[in-house]
């Protein structure tokens, strides 16, 4: 079962993230990047965290560890800014905490160009991805981090913030476990990924048994009140057999189809400049911030 842990001191808010998370010092003398569940995304997302978090360290993949926090907002009650505030106070009781890792910087695609990924490994992220319904992680929003930084370790690709996958949990009546969607634009898909060969080795793991033990680790409280489920553990059933029915059908959704960076960036140009064409006069002055990446990420700056 995830580890529970209480947090002591509220470091800062990482506003670079939709959800305000935020970095915590816990009374295990641990540190972690807290996702709260007053923030909008809801219980979905943590739950989403935890089931693609659990699966990603089952099957090999680099995941900080996560953790289940307990959080009285007066940990908090130095925060200056209300909206921060105002998240804090809806968050009290149970939070989910991934493992800070200090120093980490995001892959961004100065990064991805020179930083070497080997293409069994790629192929198993994004295999991962597809198999959890995670469209989230692209050339501009990886959603990974290199780390460490520091010392003679080698960098590594770690993976994080899965809130956005599973998206089938939110109409569990309209998508089936066939459907196949688009990942060219994957931050991995320029690094060669030999999805085929990921396939082979991780479809036989994913088994019922792990995705009950997987499931497991969700708090019942956040699995209740779901329309059309009698209990948490019908919830529970319902992702194991989506995820079950979907591993099974990987030769439907299998992504093989990964343009080169220079390919993607011939779109891009392309797509700026209809879009541009189609604007009235005024418009044009206006500029296009359509696929920017995100500000980079650099937790070290929150540890004081």
């Amino acid at each position: 079962m995830l580890k529970e842990v209480a947090a002591i001191r509220y470091v800062a808010p990482l506003h670079s993230g939709g959800s305000v998370p935020g970095v915590v010092e816990a009374d295990d003398l641990g540190t972690y990047v807290v996702k709260f569940t007053g923030a909008a995304q809801g219980h979905k997302a943590l739950v989403a965290e935890i089931v693609v978090g659990e699966l990603a360290r089952a099957l090999g993949l680099r995941f900080p560890e996560l953790v289940l926090v307990h959080f009285d907002p007066a940990v908090g009650g130095h925060e200056p800014h209300q909206e921060v505030q105002d998240l804090l106070r809806a968050s009290a009781g149970l939070n989910l905490g991934m493992d800070y890792l200090p120093g980490a910087k995001d892959f961004t695609p100065e990064i991805a160009r020179t930083f070497p990924v080997d293409p069994l490994e790629a192929g198993r992220v994004i295999w991962l991805d597809a198999l959890t319904v995670n469209v989230d992680r692209t050339v501009h929003s990886s959603n990974l981090m290199v780390w460490p930084t520091l010392g003679i370790a080698p960098p590594r690709l770690w993976l994080i913030d899965h809130g956005a996958a599973l998206v089938f949990h939110h109409r569990w009546d309209a998508s089936s476990p066939e459907k196949a969607y688009d990942f060219r634009r994957h931050a991995l898909g320029g690094h060669h990924p030999d999805t085929r060969a990921a396939d082979a080795e991780l479809a036989p793991r994913v088994t019922e048994d792990l995705l009950r033990a997987v499931l497991a680790e969700v708090p019942d409280a956040w699995l209740t009140d779901e329309p059309g489920f009698a209990s948490p553990d019908a919830v529970r059933e319902a992702y194991v057999g989506y995820l079950l029915a979907r591993v099974r059908a990987s030769a439907a959704w299998l992504p093989t189809d990964f343009p080169t960076r220079e390919q993607l960036a011939a779109e891009d140009a392309d797509r700026a400049e209809r879009t541009q064409r189609g604007r009235p006069d005024w418009l044009k002055r206006v500029p296009d911030l359509h696929g920017k990446p995100a500000a980079e990420q650099d937790w070290s700056v929150h540890l004081g």
